[in-house]
């Protein structure tokens, strides 16, 4: 079984994703990253960044100590968030960043993410060939040789600026409340917010190691809506652990996906072309062909996402679950800046985001996520495939039918799009059926 799923490496934090392995893991990056020339003529500087998670703090350092003792001087800039190490190496030149975190996953998980020169995302095969060569043998640094430990203060000011250089106009007037999952961008956001005119209200922002994600953030939205209803704020912003995710609320409670907010940035922009993935929704397609939008579609992870937008120079696109690239401003999701940017698209257009988001009808969707199966079995399940190719000639072209296995856990998710919420409901509980038989 791979190491490295469709966001890094993840799992229980001392369980699965110990201090050895995070060790191992960072000194095989500087040898495979130095290998492959990123390192060629220069000493090797990292960016390390972590989330809010308690156990960021032992990973943190096994990271650092890795990476320092093949060689590597690394700057440490704390708790912020995912997109803001991928700004950083990028703007500051490094060969090489780290992020510790699990993203929206449980406080006892933990993950470890690793960019590249540039800020981009390692590729798939860059992954294999670090994993590939864990616990190898090496002739150790010794002297001036081996890396130093620098802490960076000044990065969650650079950042901040990088954000609000994105905005044309101030938020003057906007009253945002913004749930900050406890996570890394309890200090950053609500602060960019403040900053660019914005009248803030900050919730979910007192993260103590153990809070992270609990009953808040972009998987929990019922005190978002009910403090921007209790409010009466323009809308509200959700993120997840480590911010590289945005899900809006609008004044009246109601949820903006990632599938609207991209629908509302493309046709604000006009963009020729948006990318999406497999799991956005049919009512997006539709809304952008009506704006005589074309819509190209990846598999599920904003690396695709992205990979897809660089191969073809598309500008914008993303997930539903809220990752929204837009190359003008990032090469990666950053919940912050898609959150200004959303805001921004209101202050322009002088509109309600309820307004905006009348773009796009959304299909009733129901996701199962099966528990206890072997995810790995799913793609050699005859049975499995003919039942949803059987169902999918059923519904046509009113609906949609998705089985995957899940990136980043353990689990196969079960998507139906139909026309009516009953009808989603029943084809995606006997699909989730089958599958818990079929992979038991």
């Amino acid at each position: 079984m791979a190491l490295f799923g469709t966001d890094g490496v993840r799992g229980l934090a001392n369980r699965d994703l110990t201090a050895e392995l995070a060790l191992d893991l960072a000194v095989a990056a500087a040898h495979i990253l130095g290998e492959a020339g990123a390192f060629a003529g220069h000493r090797p500087r990292a960016i390390v960044g972590q989330d809010s998670r308690a156990s960021g703090e032992f990973l943190e350092a096994a990271v650092i100590a890795g990476l320092a003792s093949a060689g590597v001087d690394v700057f440490r800039v704390g708790v912020l968030p995912t997109p803001a190490i991928s700004y950083l190496v990028a703007e500051s030149g490094a060969d090489l960043g780290v992020m510790i975190s699990a993203s929206h996953n449980p406080m006892p998980d933990n993950g470890i993410k690793f960019f590249s020169k540039g800020g981009g995302k390692l590729d798939d095969k860059l992954e294999a060939l670090i994993e590939a060569r864990l616990n190898e043998s090496w002739e150790r640094p010794t002297g001036a040789a081996v890396g130093r430990v620098i802490s960076d203060e000044s990065a969650a000011e650079r950042y901040l600026f990088h954000l609000l250089s994105s905005l044309s106009k101030p938020l003057t007037g906007i009253k945002v409340v913004v749930d900050c999952a406890n996570g890394a961008s309890s200090e950053i956001a609500p602060e960019a917010y403040l900053r660019a005119g914005a009248e803030v209200i900050a919730i979910s922002n007192n993260p103590t190691g153990w809070n992270i994600n609990e009953n808040c953030g972009s998987t929990h939205l019922e005190n978002l809506i009910a403090k921007v209803i209790e409010s009466g704020a323009d809308l509200g912003i959700a993120h997840d652990g480590d911010a590289d995710r945005c899900l809006a609320i609008d004044a009246s409670g109601n949820v903006i996906d990632g599938d609207f907010i991209m629908a509302i940035l493309a046709q604000q922009w006009k963009v020729p072309t948006v990318v999406g993935t497999v799991m956005s929704n049919l009512g997006f397609f539709k809304a952008m062909a009506n704006e005589g939008i074309s819509v190209e579609t990846t598999a599920v992870g904003d690396r695709y996402v992205l990979e897809k937008m660089l191969a073809d120079d598309h500008h914008l696109g993303g997930e539903q679950s809220g990752h929204i690239i837009m190359r003008k401003f990032a090469n990666t999701g950053d919940g912050v800046l898609t959150a200004l940017q959303l805001m921004q698209c209101l202050a322009i257009s002088e509109k309600s985001l309820s307004e905006l988001a009348a773009i796009m009808n959304r299909f009733p969707q129901v996701l199962i996520n099966v528990r206890q199966v072997n995810k790995s079995g799913l793609d050699d399940s005859k049975k499995i495939s003919d039942e949803v190719l059987n169902l999918q000639r059923q519904l046509g072209d009113r609906g949609r039918i998705l089985v995957r296995a899940s990136g980043t856990e353990a689990l196969v998710r079960v998507m139906v799009e139909a026309e009516s919420e009953g009808e989603a409901a029943e084809i995606a509980h006997k699909l989730a059926e089958i599958v818990r038989s079929e992979l038991s």
